[in-house]
């Protein structure tokens, strides 16, 4: 795992979000930590300073700030802390800051030659999804860009105003929601990179059939992909999410079925898929309330024998996404990373 150091525009980038930012209310000993971490951010912060804040809600804050960042520093980089995070056991840090992480760890694992359709697939490792069915097609829409679209119509906080007065605002998801497809990469691609960047295009994961249930030995089928599918190029993310921690080659693959008498890895990358896989393995029947919360499937394959277990050389792991009861996925990168069956390093 190569890596670098974050360099202080992280930091000081960190100091602009809304949860850090100086609001009227903001008391003198927060606007004077504020002002000295924007101009240094890698300086020593005492307690009493920390103490001095009046704000509950910004006191911790600041100290979950200065607990990633601190942690950070002793690990040496974003990538050797994350991969330590995870293995302690013991994650007393907030979400927000844990998917700012893989964010930032992402601009090193993909390539710069990477298309539009990696790098929206990438945002599904550290932005909450909302899953819609939309005439056949399962689309993937950034959750927070989804809620503010049907909050306000598009508008931002003119469009809210305009709905709580119930004033018509229809029409608005059309010209701000679109599909992410070839025609469209370009203009996603110079949008993604602004600072005002809203998240709002939409990545297509269809398969041509839904889910269907067989009757033999752990069988369980998805039909292939759609051409199009964002599912290709979220199988090249995970794959060099992969190498780049543990530097093992992988071939994930949207997979059509499991029908696999010989059974004897699989993991999911959500809570929901793993239920679900468990309950296949243990040779239970599903719920249709599970079937249709289920995404897709993978096959993942170590190109290189040596780095898998022993038992499972030359033998296949299954993968498996899925949204919740409320049509939410929230991928688990770290997952990939805990509970495939890599061999014991030397």
């Amino acid at each position: 795992m190569q890596a670098t150091p974050p360099t202080d525009d992280f930091w000081q980038s960190l100091m602009a979000r809304p949860e850090l930012a100086i609001v009227p209310e903001s008391c003198r000993d927060e606007r004077r930590l504020h002002d000295a971490l924007a101009l240094k951010p890698l300086r020593a912060v005492k307690s009493e300073e920390l103490a001095a804040i009046r704000d509950e809600d910004a006191r911790a804050n600041y100290a979950m700030l200065l607990q990633f960042r601190d942690g950070v520093v002793k690990a040496g980089s974003l990538s050797a802390w994350y991969a330590q995070l995870f293995t302690s056991g013991k994650i007393t840090l907030a979400p927000l800051f844990i998917d700012i992480a893989v964010k930032e760890i992402l601009r090193e694992v993909l390539p710069a030659e990477s298309d539009a359709f990696m790098l929206r697939a990438a945002e599904l490792l550290y932005r909450p999804q909302r899953i819609t069915i939309h005439e056949g097609r399962i689309l993937s829409g950034d959750q927070t860009a989804l809620d503010t679209e049907k909050d306000t119509g598009g508008l931002g906080d003119l469009g809210r105003l305009l709905l709580q007065n119930k004033i018509n605002v229809a029409g608005n998801d059309a010209q701000t929601l679109r599909v992410l497809n070839p025609e469209h990469a370009l203009t996603f691609q110079e949008q993604s990179t602004q600072p005002n960047y809203r998240h709002t295009w939409l990545l297509d994961l269809t398969h041509e059939q839904s889910a269907q249930v067989g009757q033999d030995h752990h069988s369980f089928e998805i039909r292939l992909a759609r051409k199009d599918s964002g599912l290709a190029a979220l199988s090249r993310v995970l794959e060099l999410w992969i190498e780049h921690f543990k530097g093992t080659r992988v071939r994930i693959t949207p997979l059509s079925k499991i029908e696999d008498p010989a059974w004897r890895w699989h993991t999911g990358l959500d809570a929901q898929s793993t239920e679900l896989l468990n309950t296949l393995y243990q040779q239970q029947p599903l719920a249709e309330s599970q079937l249709k919360r289920l995404i897709t499937l993978f096959r993942l394959d170590f190109l290189d024998a040596a780095d898998c277990l022993p038992e499972m050389r030359s033998k296949p792991t299954y993968l498996g996404l899925a949204m919740n009861e409320q049509g939410l996925l929230k991928l688990k990168p770290q997952n990939l990373l805990l509970n495939l069956p890599f061999a014991q390093k030397q």
